[in-house]
């Protein structure tokens, strides 16, 4: 095998402080079972301010021929932090992991060996986590209504933990598309794939920034950009609405010329003006969350704005 090939790594950095003492190491640890490869560790700091970067320019200093740091101006969010250090990695091969260490980095060296013979996507499911039941049965109804309504065979684990090929992450960097989802992008461009599921570990240090409001707009953006479902349900609402509205107009019709007009009809009609008043608020708002990435799109904004990229000069 020639001793060319770089496997480069990129990793998002967001308030990470209290895990990169560890992560850094174990990942770096990772050469001396890369026979034929030259590791690159590409750290991309989102905005942070409680030291990571700090402490990502002291590994730095002694590991520059395998780490990259990328500082961002401020938090973009980690779509827009993987799809820069995405950007910048040489690899023939790239892994993206989290900085958490809740994913096992070991099984990088598995997912290598299945990309030599010619997979172009691995994929490391979350085939179970040792977290709290609720997060674990949220997640998988969300990903199941994905792989049902938005995208078809995808991982009803979901994932964040992969290793693509070169010609994967040549065709995302051409694609400057907003409020999207890296990971269904990807599996979205319809290339050979290889899942190997794996337990995903509890966190034993630091704090997830991965909030609740965070998730649910993840969760709009999935539908608004990888499906059609939301603007197909309204039209399907509406068509139901009609049917029952003249359904229901006909009974009326029927009830007056049999018994008569007895009730003055005040209660039907407040609750069918709330009704579709409801319907209609709904409506406007899925069709503004269209418009508003439309907007987002044409105004053409950068995803990220780079502040400083470190990097050994001579190349990795």
């Amino acid at each position: 095998m020639s001793n060319n090939r770089i496997f480069s790594i990129v990793i998002p950095i967001y308030q990470n402080a209290d895990n990169l003492n560890e992560t850094i190491p174990a990942l770096l640890d990772l050469q001396k079972k890369l026979i034929g490869y030259k590791l690159e560790l590409i750290f991309v700091d989102d905005g942070s301010t409680d030291g990571s970067y700090g402490i990502l320019r002291k590994y730095f200093e002694i590991h520059r021929d395998k780490i990259i740091i990328i500082k961002l101006t401020k938090n973009f969010g980690q779509i827009s932090a993987i799809q820069v250090g995405l950007r910048v990695a040489k690899g023939d091969c790239i892994g993206i992991i989290s900085a958490d260490m809740q994913d096992p980095h070991e099984l990088f060296i598995d997912m290598i060996k299945r990309w030599e013979t010619g997979v172009k996507l691995v994929i490391g499911e979350r085939a179970g986590r040792e977290e709290e039941a609720r997060k674990s049965i949220l997640s998988r109804f969300c990903w199941g209504m994905v792989n049902r309504f938005a995208v078809n065979n995808y991982p009803l684990g979901g994932y964040d933990f992969c290793l693509i090929d070169r010609q994967i992450v040549n065709e995302v960097n051409n694609i400057n598309e907003k409020n999207t989802h890296i990971f269904i992008l990807i599996f979205s461009l319809g290339y050979k794939y290889e899942i190997i599921p794996y337990i995903r570990k509890e966190r034993t240090a630091g704090k997830s920034r991965w909030t609740f409001p965070k998730k649910i707009k993840l969760f709009i953006d999935i539908f608004i950009s990888f499906s059609y479902t939301p603007i197909r349900a309204i039209a399907c609402l509406g068509l139901i609405l009609a049917i029952l509205s003249f359904i229901y107009g006909f009974f009326m019709i029927v009830n007056t010329i049999i018994f008569g007009n007895k009730y003055p009809g005040w209660t039907t009609i407040v609750v069918l003006i709330t009704f579709f008043g409801g319907i209609i608020l709904i409506t406007l708002g899925i069709i503004g969350e269209y418009l508003w990435r439309i907007l987002d799109e044409v105004r053409k904004r950068p995803n990220y704005v780079i502040e400083e990229i470190v990097e050994n000069k001579q190349g990795i």
